[in-house]
């Protein structure tokens, strides 16, 4: 390699290096008010946080590009607005809440309409999807984007779990803590502490399976928790849906 060429490599490096500074200090910099300080946080750009003040964040976060932090108060928005009004109008009162620590690598969605925790130390691979409701499908005859928001359930991931890239989390899941899953697995029962969830086997239907049964966790959350009996979490309630299911 010629000594210009050699110059040349190294300019490009030294460039490159100070884009990615300037690239982080505007991430840093141009980071949303949330309902909380957020000391430490981070969330690489590109992004997207839909209604901060209903985002409360921890300690220490840090959160990969390409990700999406969403508190919904009003479905539909414009995208999936009818253009003459024929849809299912409704309001929301979410809550999010990241505890500290919280790690996603890349392409974490997370969708609140009533309230979703994700407790302190959770690790979540590329693609990890939450959300604690789904659109409604009670009718075949009009598309399914007019027909609102339905099965609205809060989620709790619990302290120090895993979630492996492409897991999907779905409405009124409790994820014990420390609980650990495979790739592209689909949580659609609560599950106990420690357990690991893998994928269903391709070309078979339904979520995935717990290797463990599903069952409530037997750890009681910090500040939820039962007078039903020792050692069992308190249930938590969606906050109030207004407008038309």
């Amino acid at each position: 390699m010629s000594i210009i060429n050699r110059i040349s490599s190294k300019v490009l490096v030294t460039l490159g290096a100070q884009l990615e500074r300037v690239r982080d200090g505007v991430a840093a910099a141009t980071l949303p008010q949330f309902a909380t300080p957020a000391p430490g946080l981070v969330i690489q750009l590109p992004r997207q946080v839909v209604n901060p003040q209903h985002i409360s964040i921890g300690r220490d976060v840090k959160i990969g590009p390409n990700s999406v932090l969403k508190a919904t108060v009003r479905y539909p928005g414009g995208w999936l607005s009818h253009p003459e009004g024929d849809h299912v109008a409704q309001e929301f009162e979410p809550q999010l809440v990241l505890g500290d620590r919280v790690t996603a690598t890349w392409g974490l969605q997370v969708v609140a309409f009533s309230r979703i925790v994700i407790e302190d130390d959770v690790l979540m691979a590329g693609n990890v999807y939450i959300s604690d409701g789904q659109h409604a499908t009670t009718r075949g005859d009009r598309p399914y984007k007019y027909q609102g928001i339905d099965k609205v359930a809060p989620i709790r991931i619990g302290r120090g779990s895993w979630l492996a890239q492409n897991v999907v989390i779905l409405p009124g899941v409790t994820v014990g803590r420390t609980a650990s899953s495979q790739l592209a697995a689909s949580w659609a029962a609560t599950c106990r502490p420690t357990a690991s969830l893998r994928a269903r086997p391709r070309g078979s239907s339904g979520s995935g399976t717990p290797r463990r049964a599903p069952g409530r966790s037997r750890a009681t959350w910090p500040g939820h928790e039962s007078s039903a009996g020792a050692g069992q979490p308190a249930p938590l309630r969606a906050r109030g849906v207004k407008g038309e299911q």
